[in-house]
């Protein structure tokens, strides 16, 4: 085998093994998804509960289904921006709720609202009935964020959520968990966003990534095999003996 076939073949092997673990890795990666919406499908599913309830044991709160009664603080209240529904720019509204006998706030994620520009929103507009309860589930409030968590043009417009930084901000402390509402209060009226649905439980692109894959390791295989028979049928033609022809008198 000459020497440019030789590299060509263990590179092509040695690509093969890579995109292999890749694949693995992939479906790896699959069982894992599919693990993460069989623990999300139960607690999705489950009666929702009271919030003080769930905050006790923070490790097991995320996701679980909840329902909390309070009062709204609109005065306190933020867009967050850069948000998208059916194709259409917004934000959600984000609102603290205070709970009757407790220094900490639960802020809700109450829906979503048109927006040209995915910052502009009249908060004003959006007001539901200060008394109220949301139903929804928890998502966890990060305690740190990179840049700057209000945006430069309106310090009521958040580019993304920062625990740390709504303390500083807001006049309470806010708890580790907020309510994304998923249920519109009876009847909803116009001032009511549109709630946010459940997440969608797929399995992501994992298992075509996978083939793909696969596919990529078969191909550098075949390929060497291919390189392999080219080099030695030239190595033939290039051995031979030629067989003398007879001259012509």
């Amino acid at each position: 085998m000459s020497r440019r076939a030789l590299a060509f073949v263990i590179f092509a092997v040695a690509v093969s093994v890579g995109c292999v673990r890749l694949g693995f890795w992939q479906l790896h990666r699959l069982a894992e998804r599919r693990a993460l919406n069989v623990m999300l499908a139960s607690r999705l599913e489950d009666a929702p509960r009271p919030v003080a309830d769930l905050l006790r044991d923070s490790a097991t709160a995320a996701y679980r289904r909840v329902r909390v009664t309070g009062t709204y603080d609109y005065a306190n209240e933020y867009a967050l921006a850069s948000r998208t529904r059916q194709g259409s720019p917004g934000v959600n509204i984000m609102t603290p709720l205070r709970v009757a006998g407790s220094d900490t706030v639960v802020l809700v994620n109450r829906g979503w609202v048109y927006a040209p520009d995915a910052m502009s929103a009249d908060l004003a507009r959006w007001r539901e009935p200060v008394n109220a309860t949301a139903t929804g589930y928890l998502l966890e409030v990060k305690g740190a964020g990179n840049g700057p968590m209000a945006a430069a043009t309106n310090p009521r417009v958040l580019r993304y959520l920062n625990r740390d930084s709504l303390n500083a901000r807001l006049p309470y402390s806010v708890a580790p968990f907020l309510v994304v509402a998923t249920e519109a209060p009876t009847p909803a009226g116009d001032s009511t966003p549109a709630r946010l649905a459940t997440p969608v439980l797929d399995e992501g692109p994992h298992l075509g990534y996978a083939f793909q894959w696969f596919a990529f390791a078969v191909i550098g295989l075949v390929g060497a095999v291919f390189s392999v028979r080219a080099d030695r049928k030239g190595v033939v033609h290039r051995t031979a003996v030629p067989v003398p022809r007879p001259s012509r008198q």
